[in-house]
């Protein structure tokens, strides 16, 4: 069975997944990861691709978290200029 490519957008989401994963694993959870986190572990992750990938792709990443033992509590969107976190807790 042949694989198909992943979009962009599928790619960033993988990305953003790993970088909060990457970032939990580090610190204690419960956490807020904030984007300049996020911009931290990964320079590709714009603003913009993290509202979009969450907006498009959130089951994936919940996926890819509980997959590793975490929980997406909650994503805030402060809107432009005033930044976006990410609420992550251990898995139950």
């Amino acid at each position: 069975m042949a694989f198909g490519k992943k979009s962009a957008s599928e790619t960033k989401a993988a990305e953003l997944a790993a970088a909060i994963i990457r970032i939990a694993d580090r610190e204690t959870a419960p956490l807020t990861i904030g984007v300049d986190q996020l911009r931290q572990a990964s320079p590709r992750l714009t603003p913009l691709a993290i509202g979009q990938v969450y907006r498009k792709h959130h089951d994936a990443l919940e996926a890819a978290l509980l997959d590793r033992g975490y929980t997406l509590v909650g994503y805030a969107d402060q809107g432009p200029g005033r930044g976006m976190a990410f609420e992550i807790d251990v898995a139950a």
